[in-house]
């Protein structure tokens, strides 16, 4: 029951835009606020605000779903056009005025003074420019151009505008969008509005425990809290995403439910084509939340706003960390990243560090070799070459990540080399990995370094492992193990 938020959304404001990852909502909450304003009191028993809104008043509402428009095929301004055409065949207004921006006002000056001030809903603003990122980034310019001219019509309409909701995954293109509409109120971050879309931890236990194993231990519990909670914009509240919730109560097992419904292919090239991999722990500035070039993205902004990152910390400097919001994500993510960077595609890569897993734990060096080799097989010449050093870390570094979703891990980087920790219940493993030098020189350096001593007198097996990658054959040209 979201509906004491959205009674205050509505009674304490006017204009507002709210961003939120796909499938978390936001079309459920558009259309409560429409059935809300068209008086549909039968579909509000027993939630609070039944008691706590006046059902006699009744005002137009003008729904735009920018998924439905059907832009694809006809274009933008046709299609926005033939919106405003059908509504107002809806509330039986007649249009004289032709093009876009003279049609919506006109629409909305009759429309209040025939019905009352109107309600203006928009779905997915940002559809129409996020469908041709990458390659097709003219046309998500000139599509950018058209919406502004649209939403520039609000602000010259004010008088005839009761309440106004934009909702999109992103604000990158928000300045370009909605400049004109500068009375335009971002609740995207604030702790007011943290917990509209997506579930609490108190609803979940609320509302689902029905759907639950029998009986739900706290185990259980912490378990859907990690693969499923941890998004916060206000670093205050916590939520689910619902997609992910729905679909494991539906089918009872921990999957990747919300990542498999579509990552947007032009955020996995721009971090390929950057070779960015490590971006869990980020610190930025309050301002890298906004990205506002469509010809040059940037890699944090939309990873944060499209939901691979949420708020983890923001110290006293106003510096913010962001993170992996749970496990799902992470899983996910650096499972097609492998698939990126290894050109193996993301079916395989799962299978793979499965394998790689199960040969740690049975102590199969010999094995370990060998799928790292297999790793790097499939990486064309001509791409790996040019870019060895970015490739070679960013391979190495996204797999030991993933098995750190399986065993404990730790993979640190930096210029010139990779080191990972990797502990499984039998073993610690100490790797250092080269590339063009030597196995002795990544052992040697283990020792210099003391990269082991703190792992010492653990009960374990301790193990230091130097791997030598060769650049020109795109395999391990040499490798030493030594017990400790």
């Amino acid at each position: 029951d979201k509906t004491e938020s959205i009674h205050q959304l509505i009674t304490s404001g006017k204009y507002y835009f709210l961003a939120r990852p796909r499938r978390f909502g936001k079309s459920l909450l558009i259309s409560t606020i429409k059935y809300l304003f068209q008086g549909k009191q039968e579909l509000f028993n027993e939630l609070w605000i039944a008691d706590n809104w006046n059902w006699e008043e009744r005002l137009p509402v003008l729904h735009f779903s920018f998924s439905s428009l059907g832009y694809e095929d006809v274009g933008l301004a046709y299609g926005l056009e033939a919106e405003l055409d059908d509504l107002s065949v809806k509330h039986q207004i007649q249009l004289t005025k032709k093009g876009i921006t003279r049609k919506f006002k006109e629409l909305l000056q009759k429309l209040a003074e025939k019905k009352g001030k109107v309600v203006i809903l928009i779905d997915e603003y940002d559809k129409p420019i996020i469908d041709y990122l990458g390659d097709k980034v003219e046309q998500a310019l000139a599509n950018q151009a058209i919406l502004k001219n649209f939403y520039a019509t609000v602000k010259d309409c004010d008088p005839y505008i009761r309440f106004l909701l934009i909702t999109g995954v992103s604000k990158f293109s928000k300045v370009g969008v909605f400049s004109d509409l500068n009375n335009l109120r971002d609740i995207s971050l604030s702790r007011n509005y943290g917990t509209l879309c997506g579930y609490t931890e108190e609803e979940l236990h609320q509302y689902f425990s029905a759907y639950a194993e029998e009986p739900p231990t706290p185990a259980y519990w912490q378990s859907i809290k990690e693969w499923y909670n941890g998004y916060t914009w206000d670093r205050k509240n916590y939520v689910y995403n619902p997609f992910s919730i729905l679909n494991f109560f539906a089918e009872g097992d921990f999957d990747n439910y919300w990542f498999e419904t579509g990552t947007p292919t032009f955020l996995i090239d721009l971090l390929k084509k950057h070779f960015y991999y490590d971006f869990d722990g980020v610190r930025i500035g309050k301002s890298a939340f906004n990205s506002y070039d469509i010809r040059s993205l940037e890699e944090i902004p939309l990873l944060f706003q499209t939901g691979y990152l949420t708020i983890k910390n923001r110290d006293k400097n106003g510096i913010y960390t962001l993170g992996y919001p749970n496990k799902e994500v992470k899983e996910s993510m650096l499972e097609h990243l492998i698939g990126a960077f290894s050109h193996r595609g993301n079916s395989r890569a799962h299978p793979m560090v499965m394998t790689l897993y199960e040969a740690l734990i049975a102590d199969d060096l010999e094995k370990v070799i060998s799928i790292i080799n297999t790793l790097f097989a499939s990486i064309p010449n001509h791409l790996f070459l040019p870019k060895k050093e970015a490739y070679f870390h960013s391979v190495v570094y996204v797999v030991f990540q993933f098995l750190g979703q399986y065993i404990e891990a730790e993979v640190n980087t930096n210029i010139g080399r990779i080191d990972a920790v990797l502990q499984t219940d039998t073993h610690i493993y100490v790797l250092e990995f080269k590339l063009d030098k030597s196995a002795e020189a990544a052992i040697a350096q283990i020792k210099e370094k003391g990269y082991a001593d703190k792992y010492l007198h653990r009960g374990k097996m301790v193990k230091l492992l130097g791997i030598n990658f060769s650049s020109e054959s795109k395999s391990v040209k040499g490798w030493l193990v030594e017990n400790i």
